[in-house]
């Protein structure tokens, strides 16, 4: 059996040093602030933008696949009876699709297959949510995109179209990011010959730690610590003296800012320029101001910048998202990402084993328990 160590990818280029990121040949601003969700899921499945006979199929067949099956609700019920966190439970829902899936002779590792896997997430997470708080489930709304009915189930509101656009842009720029944890987690069982179930499902799995997936909401709890001490250097001194982490800035690839940062830096500022409380977004700037003045104090030596995961919070927030909601929105977009590494992983079909480095003991010899 042939392994696989290093893996081919086609579908996006990451640029460290520059603070460049590539989508399938296209700089990703232009297509995180230029195309629909829908024509990004598109994208991913086929490999080049659709014309407008392919993107309404691509649409009917979304359109197609929202609901929630029966069986799916009753689960979902039960988790929520027992106060499972969110992401757990989207994560509990998805690995149920199965049932939905078999009932349907829904081809489980086919495009068919993978449109009803993205067009579930949303659908199971808002649902969810709903009934977390204890809310009736607001049905799917069949005449909104993608991206708009997310907002109704989670509201039971038609969402302003200028925060549909924000939405979009949002779920456009963090579709896809290379070899991440979560993205690696989802090929490693694709390479398997499983099936996007079983890869979506040990992906939200990895997405849902804190150093992954689950940083945004961190960010925002720290803001608004800081908003209640109204001492913004004297609060991030006292991390940087203790050396505890400082979630929103710094990332393991790139070495200038994040590209995806500039972008929703822009986007937050747009955000708050339509809220009324305003001084929450310049506590944000004036944090962000003395986070990296003091990151050069404290850590001359290193190039750490402002991150992706600051103005996820600032965006999500800006859009009435509450924090418990942004790694499951997170997640809404990065399936298709997933889905598409599988699809990938499909066609190379060789499994991935990496190698490892042993740090363990040596010269150790066997004695019985008695001697022991």
């Amino acid at each position: 059996m042939k392994y696989m160590e290093n893996i081919p990818n086609h579908l996006s280029k990451i640029d460290g040093q520059l603070g460049k990121l590539i989508i399938l040949g296209f700089p990703f601003e232009e297509l995180a602030t230029n195309a629909s969700f829908e024509e990004m899921i598109f994208l991913f499945l086929h490999n080049h933008l659709p014309n407008k006979n392919e993107l309404d199929n691509v649409t009917k067949k979304l359109l197609s696949h929202r609901y929630l099956d029966e069986k799916i609700l009753d689960v979902l019920k039960n988790a929520a009876a027992n106060d499972i966190e969110l992401i757990e439970g989207v994560r509990i829902g998805v690995s149920c699709l199965t049932l939905d899936m078999q009932s349907h002779r829904i081809d489980k590792e086919g495009i068919n297959g993978a449109l009803k896997i993205i067009a579930s997430v949303p659908i199971i997470t808002a649902s969810y949510w709903r009934l977390l708080k204890g809310q009736p489930i607001v049905e799917p709304h069949l005449e909104l995109g993608h991206a708009a009915n997310y907002l109704y189930m989670l509201t039971g509101e038609k969402p302003a179209p200028e925060d549909v656009k924000t939405l979009e842009i949002y779920l456009n720029t963090v579709i896809e990011h290379g070899m991440n944890a979560s993205t690696f987690a989802a090929r490693v069982v694709m390479s398997t010959r499983s099936d996007f179930v079983s890869a979506v499902t040990a992906a939200i799995g990895a997405m849902k730690g804190v150093l992954h997936g689950g940083a945004p909401g961190p960010v925002l709890d720290m803001l608004l610590e800081m908003q209640k001490s109204g001492d913004i250097e004297g609060y991030l001194r006292h991390k940087f003296e203790n050396r505890e982490r400082l979630m929103g800035f710094g990332h393991r690839v790139y070495r200038v800012k994040d590209p995806r940062a500039i972008l929703l830096a822009n986007v937050s500022a747009d955000v708050w320029k339509r809220r009324e409380d305003k001084e929450f977004w310049g506590l944000a700037v004036d944090v962000e101001t003395t986070a990296l003045r003091l990151l050069k104090e404290y850590k001359p030596n290193r190039s750490i910048e402002t991150n992706v995961e600051y103005y996820t919070a600032l965006v999500l927030h800006g859009l009435g998202l509450p924090s418990a909601l942004f790694t499951s929105t997170f997640t809404v977009s990065r399936v298709v990402g997933w889905l598409a590494h599988c699809l990938e992983q499909l066609e190379l079909d060789r499994i991935i084993r990496p190698s490892s480095v042993y740090t363990g003991p040596s010269e150790q010899t066997w004695c019985p328990i008695e001697k022991r």
